[in-house]
């Protein structure tokens, strides 16, 4: 019973072993993630078309929640780009921003998502994510990226503009340039120059001035927090807000409050399906993230019981005042660097947040939405990686389709399309490489008994012995393909009298391939022709024997094609 309860709930298993030392480890990581998660979550929200504290109301409970239910000791839950995009996405279609229908929306996305996850890991499909194949999500991240960042382009310009699509967005950006605000095209150009620069250049310039790895670290995270100063400063000292420049203005100065998602039919039926799609996306991106940080300290990570946690976050965003949250690549990445060593870092994170709620949000009045949008242009301009086109083109020419058709279809018709698409292609080039299996003619490495491709190795074969290596899982998608390709190559008044079908590489044979064995079997009966089978691993052995067909096969089942070899083209057998 206790290892049951520690399976669903990790913090009782990590939790024992806790000491002073992780909590000294864990209370700097949470400084740090704490300095950046504040303009951060602010600028998420934006990016969602929520008031700016709903991004620090997302912060708090959903991060304790994945503390207790999650199994990655580095992995941060909050706001992050690409989901903040997919709820602005969803929600703009049932209610008009700024709205009280708009804010609910957000609450039932978020219950919705953290309700499909429970479910999901209580079930243990954590599988499903493998749908989603690496490229197509590469792609869908990287056009994201672009339509986040033209996203943002109107606050960088002070313009009212909109659009979900790429097209969209840049018309009316561009109907609206007679509405420039020059103030706010200098604050927003700095602030993004400025953040690109401590990206790239602050911490090296630090530790050649002399400073500790870690105040280096510390003060290049907390980069966005000087811009939001400077910027906030400059707009109170100079009234720029009286000038056109569009600010933050009052974010309530409390902790996060209860609240209730809308669960009315027609809102649950318009927001279902995209609930689905942001907790799959969100899912694959956290669960990347966890195991690639959890390789580095030789760590485990439960994709299934990682579905309870973010679905747990998820839940506690709904009653929070949040939004739909998962686990950030940048975030995760900080508070791995500064030396996370449990979910607890995550906890001290929403103290952090909490107190900055509480106490710091009048200091934000004045910040302008500019400084905002640069923050989120530049983290989000990190994702897009438009290499991978070149790469998959020079390695697959089907994944690059892949990837070409889900960038597109992202930028042209918006996310909520790319993911529906990025879904079906994955699934389409999956069943499209198996519905045509590999299957290789193979013969005798002379003075050996393994057996090669003929047309890459010198081998012995007998004109009257056909063996086809079948290099694929037999199932409904490619079993008639195995039909023709035996049929193409036994013809009428051939030499060949014997077909050994090796099948050591194959895992599986469903119902519709049996009957394309039996099928098979019946032709080659009928033109006098023998058929084997070699090397059946034992699960398909077993599942061929609930059927006739081992009994109505014309030829035998051999332990080995070494064994075939040797006893159809008359050779002496081979010594046991």
């Amino acid at each position: 019973m206790i290892e049951q309860l520690r399976r669903y709930v990790p913090v009782l298993d990590w939790g024992r072993s806790y000491d002073r030392k992780a909590f000294s480890n864990d209370m700097i990581a949470a400084v740090i993630v704490t300095i950046m998660l504040i303009p951060q979550s602010l600028a998420y929200a934006l990016l969602a078309g929520l008031p700016p504290e709903a991004g620090i109301y997302a912060s708090i409970a959903p991060i304790v929640l994945y503390a207790i239910f999650g199994t990655s000791r580095a992995l941060a839950v909050g706001p992050v780009a690409v989901v903040s995009l997919l709820t602005a996405s969803a929600i703009g279609q049932v209610a008009e921003q700024g709205t009280a229908g708009y804010a609910v929306a957000a609450l039932t996305l978020a219950f919705l998502s953290g309700g499909f996850l429970v479910l999901m890991g209580v079930f243990r499909l954590g599988f499903l994510a493998n749908f989603l194949s690496h490229p197509v999500i590469a792609g869908f991240i990287t056009a994201s990226g672009l339509l986040i960042a033209t996203s943002q382009l109107k606050h960088i310009l002070g313009v009212s503009a909109h659009g979900h699509t790429l097209p969209e967005m840049l018309g009316s950006i561009y109907a609206h340039l007679g509405d420039v605000n020059v103030i706010t095209v200098v604050i927003g150009v700095t602030a993004t120059a400025f953040l690109f620069w401590v990206r790239k250049n602050l911490k090296p310039t630090l530790r050649r001035l002399g400073a500790s790895p870690l105040l280096a670290d510390i003060l290049t995270k907390a980069g966005p927090v000087a811009a939001v100063v400077v910027t906030t400063l400059s707009v109170w000292a100079f009234g720029l807000d009286e000038s056109g420049v569009k600010i933050v203005g009052a974010v309530p100065q409390s902790l996060p409050p209860l609240t209730l998602p809308g669960l009315s039919p027609d809102l649950v039926g318009a927001l279902l399906v995209p609930a689905i799609l942001i907790s799959v996306i969100g899912f694959v991106e956290s669960v990347s993230v966890a195991q690639t940080l959890a390789a580095k300290k030789r760590q485990r990570i439960d994709p299934d019981q990682e579905l309870i946690g973010l679905g747990a976050a998820n839940l506690g965003a709904a009653f929070t005042g949040g939004y739909p949250v998962t686990g950030g690549f940048a975030r995760s990445v900080v508070n791995f660097d500064a030396g996370a060593e449990t979910p607890a870092a995550g906890a001290f994170t929403a103290v952090g947040l909490a107190f900055a709620a509480v106490a710091l949000t009048p200091l934000v009045y004045y910040l302008p939405n500019a400084t905002l949008a640069a923050t989120i242009i530049v983290a989000v301009l990190s994702l897009v990686d438009l290499s991978i086109l070149k790469k998959t083109w020079g390695y697959s020419r089907a994944d690059f389709i892949a990837v070409a058709a889900t960038i597109f279809l992202t930028l042209g018709f918006g996310v909520e399309v790319g993911v529906a698409s990025g879904v079906a292609i994955s699934i389409l080039l999956h069943l499209y490489k198996t519905s045509r299996p590999h299957v290789a003619e193979v013969g005798l490495v002379p003075g050996t008994q393994h057996f090669r491709n003929i047309h890459r190795h010198v081998v012995e074969t007998d004109p009257a012995v056909l063996t086809l290596r079948v290099d694929e899982s037999l199932y409904f998608v490619n079993a008639r393909f195995l039909e023709d390709l035996v049929q193409s190559r036994v013809t009428e008044g051939c030499a060949i009298r014997d077909v050994v079908l090796m099948f050591s590489a194959v895992n599986e044979v469903d119902f519709s391939a049996l009957e394309s064995l039996e099928a098979i079997n019946h032709r080659l009966r009928d033109m006098g022709v023998r058929l084997h089978l070699s090397e059946v691993k034992g699960p398909v052995m077993d599942r061929l024997k609930r059927s006739h067909f081992i009994e109505e096969m014309g030829g035998r089942v051999f332990l080995s094609q070494f064994d075939a070899w040797h006893s159809l083209s008359g050779r002496p057998a081979a010594a046991e």
